[in-house]
């Protein structure tokens, strides 16, 4: 089926007022789009807009698009109303499964016929999502990272009903939109980003349960080790850049063995009350007071900071 050209994309329409569909309205605002989001109760739009406002403190420093301006967000509680002159959909509505297949059953219809509808789940598939879908082709995943207004990250796989050029519209237009696309080969569950995420944060118990390890250490382990070369290169270039000379294969020789160590342990430890409350505490300890809204803050100047550095990086080269 023949679709606009990303280019010429205008209306976004967003679903969900939590902070994943707040923050995708926030991001496609703050890119020069008007955005239609629908919530399922019009109490919900006070919320909607709070999240929308605290978000916009970060876009504005990063640099709005032209055009760029909170004024062309409209609010509804009509799914008919917020899909009929939709280009794009983002859906973020919870992840449940019932009611994310009966919005894509009646989305089947409302949303014109050659719009992409695109899933923010994290934890469930297109293909279970799609199912009661009358017009599943076009539907896909297009899974961000928290906050969307910030993370560039957006993973974009189909379903078995997909069409594959679906998919590849999606990351075309996610790349004009100003994102990072990560276009995946097959339908995996928890993604690429995820399941690495993931792996850390078991190690991460199991060293806390353990008490091999508090939540304070294990946060500055990674925020002044790893992390850092993170943001410049994935761990497979600083594995392959550790390796000098010799590169990645050097650096499989002299440290593959270690991956027979008795390490790392990948099946997750069992999450007892005991070790929520260990880990529970040591989280408000280390966030010293300081409540989610100082939190966020803190965090946002961060990644804004990271953003506006890389982007010059990038700029040199």
């Amino acid at each position: 089926m023949a679709r606009k050209p990303v280019e010429d994309v205008r209306n976004i329409t967003t679903l969900g007022a939590g902070p994943i569909g707040a923050g995708w309205a926030a991001y496609f605002l703050a890119q020069g789009y008007d955005v239609t989001a629908w919530i399922f109760d019009g109490a919900e739009e006070e919320k909607l807009r709070g999240l929308i406002d605290a978000a916009w403190e970060s876009l504005e420093e990063l640099g709005l698009a032209e055009g760029a301006s909170r004024d062309r967000l409209t609010v509804t509680t009509d799914l008919a109303e917020a899909c009929a002159k939709a280009d794009f959909v983002q859906e973020s509505v919870p992840e449940n499964l019932a009611l994310k297949q009966s919005m894509y059953e009646k989305m089947g219809t409302l949303v014109p016929a050659d719009v992409v509808i695109s899933s923010s789940t994290s934890g469930l598939t297109m293909s279970q999502i799609q199912e009661t879908c009358s017009t599943p082709e076009r539907t896909v995943t297009g899974h961000p990272f928290n906050p969307p207004y910030l993370m560039p990250l957006v993973e974009i796989v189909g379903g078995k009903k997909s069409d594959p050029e679906a998919v590849a519209w999606a990351g075309r237009f996610y790349e004009h939109a100003g994102k990072a696309p990560l276009v995946m080969d097959k339908e995996v569950p928890g993604f690429v980003a995820t399941r690495l995420q993931e792996a850390i944060w078991r190690e991460a118990l199991h060293m806390i349960n353990a008490g091999e390890a508090t939540v304070e250490q294990i946060d500055t382990a990674i925020v002044n080790g790893p992390g850092p070369r993170w943001a410049i290169m994935g761990p497979c270039m600083v594995y392959h850049v550790g390796g000098g000379e010799g590169g990645m294969r050097y650096c499989l020789e002299q440290f593959g063995p270690a991956l027979n160590f008795p390490w790392t342990r990948l099946v997750a430890p069992e999450l007892t009350p005991e070790l929520t409350e260990v880990v529970v505490e040591g989280a408000e300890k280390a966030a010293g007071g300081q409540d989610f809204r100082t939190l966020t803050r803190e965090m946002n100047s961060g990644l804004v900071a990271i953003a506006k550095a890389l982007g010059k990086a990038r700029k040199k080269d």
